[in-house]
């Protein structure tokens, strides 16, 4: 039993299924730092008796490691991996969740079985489970207005959620929650991000300096840019990988879906084509006025790209003033510079890879 002061006390000891094995030993592999999320997580678990930790994050800003690596210090935890195919739907992460829970119980409600496990919890056991990529939820054959997952709305004594996910509008979290919860945002902690990207690139580049200093710049405490441009080390830090071209064809076909409505694409390509020639964050309305569209298309553009862009102050989750739209309804928080929002693509690779495309619809 692993005893470290982050660790709860276990009731169990679940038989992950052998791909949710595989990605947990493959994201935890040359793992570094990461001890103020760690440190957050054990405090929260402290201060309440039940709850939800959510981490968010940019795409490849470590989200899936750092869950890895905390159920594998953490054996006894559930865990779940949203990302993988065909794990993205409710009635699989039920029914695998409740056969992790307890194989021989023919129980299917997720909230009545999680009181019967708290039920038998000694006071300080904890119970939880962690998710990885809640983003990733196809939320299509679920009841209108439920909680992603169908995650409960309250949590008995001693049961706690523990999920990442990428950056979102708040207004379509997908989640009504009764219960203490903690947000973590790694863009809020950029000390310790660059802290922890120097100490994975020496890993594998040892005294030189420049290079360091390089890759360090590049990577925009990026650690997925990192672990495929590292294996591979050149002076010639700007090629993408195979496998980092795919990731970022992923992100594109998820921005622009090529079975989506024509006009839908011709304006997503437009406003993607203004972001992919500026570095700089740009408000809606210079987007909307630099391609000819109006600019509450534009706006509700960007909040479906939400995970992959960025504010002007690197802010990764809504927060601050409310802004109103055009209709005089009220958008999600997000933080406002001189009264506007800005925006940008999340990472300089993903808008040089976008450069490279000959179309994006």
């Amino acid at each position: 039993m692993n005893t470290s002061p982050r660790s709860p006390t276990p009731i169990n000891s679940p038989s992950y299924p052998t791909e949710f094995q595989q990605i947990i030993l493959e994201k935890s592999q040359n793992f570094v730092g990461r001890e103020f999320v760690f440190t957050a997580i054990s405090n929260f678990l402290q201060r309440h008796d039940r709850g939800y930790f959510i981490i968010i994050g940019a795409p490849g800003s470590g989200k899936s490691a750092i869950l890895a690596k905390y159920v594998t210090e953490n054996p006894h935890l559930l865990y779940y991996n949203a990302q993988l195919p065909d794990k993205n739907r409710a009635g699989e992460f039920i029914a695998t969740i409740c056969t992790q829970i307890d194989p021989t119980s023919q129980e299917t409600s997720l909230p009545s079985l999680l009181q019967q496990v708290s039920d038998k919890l000694e006071p300080q056991q904890k119970f939880i489970i962690a998710i990885d990529a809640l983003d990733a939820v196809n939320r299509t054959n679920q009841t209108p207005g439920s909680n992603l997952f169908y995650l409960p709305r309250y949590l008995p004594r001693g049961v706690y959620f523990l999920f990442t996910r990428r950056p979102y509008v708040r207004k379509q979290s997908g989640l009504l929650i009764e219960a203490p919860s903690q947000i973590l945002d790694l863009a809020e902690y950029p000390q310790q991000n660059h802290d922890d990207i120097e100490a994975y690139i020496r890993r594998y580049v040892n005294n030189d300096e420049e290079l360091t200093a390089q890759l360090i710049a590049k990577s925009e405490n990026n650690f997925m840019y990192l672990s495929q441009i590292l294996p591979a080390i050149s002076k010639e830090v700007d090629r993408l990988t195979p496998d980092l071209e795919a990731y970022y064809q992923q992100h594109l076909h998820k921005m622009i879906p090529p079975n989506s409505p024509t006009f839908e694409r011709k304006l997503k390509s437009f406003v993607l084509s203004v972001l992919v020639q500026v570095s700089s964050p740009l408000s809606a309305e210079v987007i909307a006025s630099a391609i000819d569209a109006d600019e509450y298309d534009v706006e509700e553009v960007l909040e479906n790209w939400r995970e992959f862009l960025i504010l002007q102050d690197g802010t990764c989750y809504p927060s601050g003033t409310l802004r109103a739209n055009k209709s005089g309804n009220r958008k999600g928080a997000v933080p406002q510079i001189d009264g506007e929002i800005r925006y940008s693509l999340y990472h300089s690779s993903f808008r040089d890879f976008l450069s490279k495309q000959a179309n994006f619809a």
